[in-house]
């Protein structure tokens, strides 16, 4: 049995992106202002007793996502043979200058028993497949819209900013071999009556890990010491989650 090849990579090394923060402190501090009621009114809050909620904590970190754009795509043919019944008159058949002498073969005339004359065509059948794909994953590594991920300038000295505030924000989950082998096995479809491969290549062109900038914001009621975080998003200053 004919070993089959490895599917040819050619990936592209990949990066770390840091996004500028968008949002000035500032603003975070007066939108968790405007917020207080919001959270505890619901509890029965009444607006005269919002100077019992307190900010106690306005925490800056990074959240990760991990972009890989790829793209698949094969050229190949499978072999066929092919039986072509000719008269019994016919001493050779040209096809495309190719000359296919017949050979007697019983039954070829139509009719049970009797010998007629056939000829035995060898073709090759060329198909090409092409795929693409563009994922964003989260820090769990799961699969999310491309349009969660804010867009923003970068940081100059990625390094630098995620070293300053690494402890606080998320890592990503996995190797960057497993997001290649998930999108992989997403869009290679080789078939696997093959003849022949003449190209093949699964290509990664850009393969990115982006940090995101968050606030996150901490409220405490003094008088119950029940705690609401609020998530706002440092590029579009938008409220990510309540809880």
């Amino acid at each position: 049995m004919k070993e089959v090849p490895p599917v040819p990579e050619k990936i592209s090394k990949r990066k770390v992106i840091v996004y500028k923060s968008r949002v000035d402190p500032t603003i975070v501090k007066l939108t968790a202002e405007k917020m207080k009621y919001k959270l505890f009114g619901k509890f029965g809050l009444s607006k005269k007793k919002a100077e019992e909620i307190r900010v106690v904590s306005v925490d800056k970190y990074y959240e990760p996502y991990t972009l890989i754009d790829a793209r698949y795509s094969i050229r190949y043919f499978k072999k066929r043979v092919y039986k072509l019944n000719v008269d019994p008159e016919t001493e050779e058949v040209k096809v495309l200058g190719e000359t296919y002498m017949p050979e007697a073969v019983s039954g070829a005339s139509g009719e049970s028993g009797e010998t007629g004359k056939a000829v035995t065509l060898e073709a090759e059948l060329w198909s090409s497949y092409d795929d693409k794909a563009y994922l964003v994953l989260d820090k769990e590594g799961k699969e999310i819209p491309p349009d969660q991920v804010p867009a923003a300038p970068s940081e100059d000295h990625p390094e630098k900013i995620l070293k300053e505030f690494g402890k606080k924000s998320g890592a990503v989950q996995g190797s960057p071999r497993k997001d290649i082998d998930m999108v992989k096995a997403k869009i290679v479809k080789r078939p696997s009556d093959i003849s022949e491969i003449d190209k093949e290549l699964f290509d990664i062109s850009e393969h990115a890990v982006i940090y995101s900038p968050l606030y996150e914001i901490t409220f405490r009621n003094v008088r119950t010491n029940e705690e609401k975080v609020v998530k706002i998003d440092g590029v579009s200053a938008k409220i990510i989650s309540e809880k």
